[in-house]
C-alpha cells in the first residue's frame, strides 16, 4: 500500500510543454477559489451582506481585518515550510480550509459564525493559495521568464477577485449570498485531487532545469551571464546563475526592509482605496450600487496588465517600474476626489487599476532579483505580517473615517501621501552587494 502510494505521488502528466506552466495554472484556479474570501470581493459584495443581515459595515471590516492579520501571521511559518517542503500539501490544506471555510459561511446566521468562518478561510488560504506558497513555486521554476511569470501570478487574485465579485454578486441576488459562497465551498473540495497530483517543489525534483532548460542551455545561459555580470548589476536582468542569499543575510540588508516598507505604504494605500471605492461612488459620486460594484471589478481586473510590467521590469528593472506606479496612483487619487459621473469613474479605474495593480508584483520581482530562489519563501514571508498589517488596517481605516470624519477629501489626500512615502522608500532601496563568502577554492586550499 505504501509503495502504490508513493507511486501515485511520483506520478505526473506529460506535457508538450514545460510543466511550470501547468503548475502556473493550477495554481491560477486554486487562487481563483480562494479569491471567495478576500478583501476586495468582501468589499465589493458587502452591501448584500449588510441588507441581509443588519449588521453593520464596521463589524464586517473587523472580521476582514482579523482575517488578514492572522493570514499575516501564517506567512514566515508557511514560507519556511514552502522553502522546504513545496506548495503540493501546503495548498491542499489551503484549499480544504477555503472549501470548509465556504460552506460555513453558507450557513451562518449569527455575526461570531461570520467571524469564525470568515477569518479560517481568509488566514489560511491566502498565504497558501495566492500568496507566498505558490509564488515560491513560481520562483523556483523558472528563472529567466522569472518577472513575467510573477506578474502573470500577480493577475490571479485581481483577476479571479473581479469575477467572483460579478458571480457572487449575481448569485447573491437572485438566491442569496450564502447560496454563493456554498457554491465555492463545493468548488474548493473539488480542486483539492488534482492539485495534489500536480504540484511540485522543484524542477530539479522531477528532472528537469528551470524554464525547461536542457543542461546545455543552462550551461550556456550560465557563461552568458558570467560574462554580463556588469551588465546585469545595472539592470537586474541577469548576475551569476542562481546566486541565492540566505534568510540572514537577507535580513541584514537596508534594501530588504526599504523594501518591506514600500510593500506596506502600497498595500496600505491600494487596499483602503479599493475597498471603500464602492461606498464612495454610491454614496458621494452618484452611481448606482450595480456600477459602483462594476467600476472595482473593472479597476481590479486591469491587473492583468501587470504582463506588460513584467516584460517592462526586465527592461528598466522592478524597482525603476514601482516608483512608476506608486506616482501615478497617487495622481489618480486626485481624479477621484473629481469624479461624478459613471464616464469619470470608469477613466479612473482603467488608469488606477493599471497602476495599482502591479505594486505586489513588482515588489516580488525585486526580492527574487536581489537574493535569488534558495530562500525566498522565508525572505518574502517575513515581511508578509507587516503587509498583511497594512492590507487589514484599510478596512477598518475606511469605515472609521466614513462614520467619524466622513470628508473623503482628507482621507484621499492622506492615501495619496502613503503612495508617495512608498515610492521614496523603494526610489531609496538599491540592489545590495553580495554578502562575502569563502570560495570553494579557498575552502580547499584551507583544509
Amino acid at each position: 500500500m505504501a509503495s502504490w502510494f508513493r507511486t501515485a505521488l511520483n506520478w505526473r502528466i506529460k506535457t508538450p510543454f514545460y510543466y511550470g506552466w501547468l503548475l502556473m495554472a493550477m495554481a491560477f484556479v486554486s487562487a481563483f477559489a480562494a479569491t471567495g474570501v478576500t478583501q476586495v470581493v468582501m468589499g465589493g459584495i458587502q452591501i448584500f451582506i449588510t441588507e441581509d443581515t443588519g449588521w453593520e459595515q464596521t463589524t464586517i471590516s473587523l472580521a476582514v481585518t482579523g482575517g488578514t492579520w492572522l493570514s499575516g501571521l501564517f506567512a514566515p511559518f508557511l514560507g519556511r515550510l514552502a522553502d522546504r517542503y513545496g506548495p503540493r500539501w501546503l495548498m491542499a490544506v489551503g484549499l480544504i480550509a477555503a472549501g470548509t471555510s465556504f460552506l460555513w459561511l453558507g450557513g451562518v446566521d449569527i455575526i461570531w459564525q461570520f467571524f469564525a468562518a470568515y477569518i479560517l478561510g481568509r488566514a489560511v488560504s491566502n498565504p497558501a493559495l495566492v500568496g507566498v506558497v505558490p509564488r515560491t513555486a513560481a520562483v523556483n521554476f523558472f528563472r529567466r521568464r522569472r518577472n513575467m511569470v510573477l506578474a502573470l501570478m500577480s493577475t490571479y487574485r485581481p483577476v479571479g477577485g473581479a469575477i467572483n465579485i460579478q458571480i457572487i454578486s449575481f448569485i447573491a441576488i437572485h438566491q442569496g449570498w450564502r447560496a454563493a459562497y456554498r457554491y465555492w465551498g463545493i468548488l474548493s473540495f473539488i480542486l483539492v485531487l488534482p492539485l495534489i497530483l500536480i504540484m511540485r517543489r522543484r524542477p530539479e525534483d522531477i528532472g528537469m532545469l528551470p524554464d525547461g532548460d536542457s543542461p546545455v542551455e543552462a550551461a550556456r545561459t550560465g557563461a552568458l551571464a558570467r560574462g554580463s555580470i556588469t551588465r546585469g548589476s545595472r539592470t537586474g536582468r541577469w548576475s551569476d546563475v542562481e546566486f541565492s542569499w540566505t534568510a540572514k543575510e537577507a535580513w541584514r540588508t537596508s534594501s530588504y526592509w526599504l523594501i518591506g516598507a514600500t510593500a506596506v505604504m502600497g498595500t496600505i494605500a491600494a487596499g483602503t482605496t479599493g475597498y471603500s471605492l464602492v461606498p464612495y461612488l454610491y454614496e458621494e459620486a452618484g452611481l448606482s450600487k450595480t456600477q459602483a460594484v462594476g467600476v472595482l471589478s473593472f479597476g481590479t481586473f486591469l491587473a492583468i496588465t501587470n504582463l506588460g510590467w513584467g516584460y517592462l521590469a526586465d527592461l528598466i528593472t522592478p524597482r525603476r517600474c514601482l516608483v512608476i506606479c506608486l506616482t501615478g496612483t497617487a495622481g489618480m487619487l486626485v481624479f477621484l476626489m473629481w469624479v461624478d459621473s459613471l464616464a469619470m469613474a470608469m477613466a479612473f479605474a482603467l488608469v488606477w487599476g493599471i497602476f495599482s495593480g502591479s505594486v505586489g508584483s513588482l515588489e516580488q520581482m525585486v526580492l527574487a532579483q536581489y537574493y535569488g530562489r534558495a530562500s525566498y519563501g522565508t525572505i518574502v514571508g517575513v515581511l508578509n505580517p507587516f503587509q498583511t498589517f497594512g492590507l487589514g488596517v484599510g478596512p477598518a481605516l475606511a469605515t472609521i473615517f466614513q462614520q467619524t470624519v466622513g470628508d473623503y477629501v482628507i482621507f484621499y489626500s492622506i492615501l495619496l501621501t502613503v503612495h508617495l512615502a512608498g515610492a521614496l522608500f523603494i526610489f531609496l532601496a538599491r540592489q545590495p552587494a553580495r554578502p562575502p563568502r569563502p570560495s570553494p577554492d579557498a575552502a580547499v586550499s584551507t583544509s
